[in-house]
């Protein structure tokens, strides 16, 4: 005899698509099942891609960067630490090259992590922790910078941004001092098509014009030639906005920081870029612009047993 009511069969749920870690060649890559994808080489835990789920590739990566562990990677976003530019003088960071260690020293992956599942598309982020120590040092950056110290770099890829965050730990008996710096590299259909938004008023240092101190008179600054200035004393709660100068301002891309009060704003223009023998093509200075979060004006000092953060948000417009 047919029952009137039949009890519904129970739904059977299949797995949620999940990230995908994939470790090849001293290079880390992570995707996420929607499609955006993120590069990492262990060589100064630089990330060398960063590409949406239409495949558009966010991060500017030299043709000619050098990607063998020989020199710092040119491209990406290459990691300041502990000093950013040439070291002063008479100062404990004065036995290092330019921007540090962090960026020429070997990394290693400390492990991964997703986050829970928000729909059924799957996990929509995935985390990627990368760690240097003094035991990974050279012997010859072990003499120049004798500090006992930690660095955990976090990179968290997720549908709608690019998250890179660091922690520094002194794990000495005696406190040091030191600047660091997202050197992030933005790939760009065209530099004379962009503005950069909300650095009106600011102070900032120019390095192209012998590091004198001007204020920020633009709302939306154009490059128009060789661009080398640190902006400083920054609210981090307030995003640097890269927007297009057509379309009535609207924002391209915005850079959120936390802890990381300075940016710096460079493009190389013409005559630097031939002259840098790992910067290609000669023209590609069209086609990128340096959107830098760091804390490079003074110093930063970290005593014994003490922990500093700070990071930066990407996101694209999508």
């Amino acid at each position: 005899m047919e029952r009137s009511k039949k009890p519904s069969a129970i739904p059977v749920s299949s797995p949620l698509p999940q990230p995908t870690v994939t470790v090849e060649d001293k290079k880390v890559i992570a995707s996420l099942a929607s499609g955006e994808s993120v590069t990492v080489n262990l060589f100064g835990a630089t990330v060398v891609s960063w590409k949406l789920a239409n495949g558009a590739e966010q991060l500017f990566l030299s043709e000619k960067a050098v990607l063998d562990g020989s020199k710092p990677i040119r491209g990406g976003i290459p990691l300041v630490f502990p000093v950013f530019g040439p070291p002063p003088k008479d100062h404990a960071t004065s036995s290092l090259p330019q921007h540090g260690f962090a960026r020429n020293s070997y990394w290693e992956l400390l492990g991964k992590s997703t986050s829970e599942a928000s729909d059924r598309q799957g996990d929509n982020s995935v985390k990627l922790d990368f760690g240097l120590s003094t035991s990974m040092l050279s012997d010859a950056f072990k003499g120049a910078w004798p500090y006992d110290f930690g660095l955990v770099y976090s990179v968290t890829l997720s549908k709608g941004s690019l998250e890179t965050s660091l922690q520094i730990q002194n794990k000495g008996d005696k406190s040091f001092e030191f600047q660091t710096l997202l050197h992030t590299y933005f790939r760009i259909d065209d530099i004379t098509g962009i503005r950069i938004l909300n650095l009106e008023s600011k102070s900032y240092t120019d390095k192209t014009r012998d590091g004198a101190t001007f204020t920020e008179s633009s709302p939306a600054i154009a490059i128009t030639q060789e661009t080398d200035r640190v902006y400083q004393s920054l609210d981090p709660a307030v995003p640097i906005i890269v927007a297009s100068a057509a379309d009535n301002h609207s924002p391209i891309l915005t850079v959120s920081r936390e802890g990381l009060n300075d940016v710096v704003v460079w493009n190389p223009w013409i005559e630097k870029a031939k002259a840098m023998g790992d910067f290609a093509p000669d023209d590609g200075y069209k086609n990128m612009l340096c959107i830098e979060a760091g804390s490079v004006i003074g110093w930063q000092a970290l005593e014994p047993g003490e922990t500093w953060e700070g990071g930066q948000t990407i996101r694209p417009k999508i």
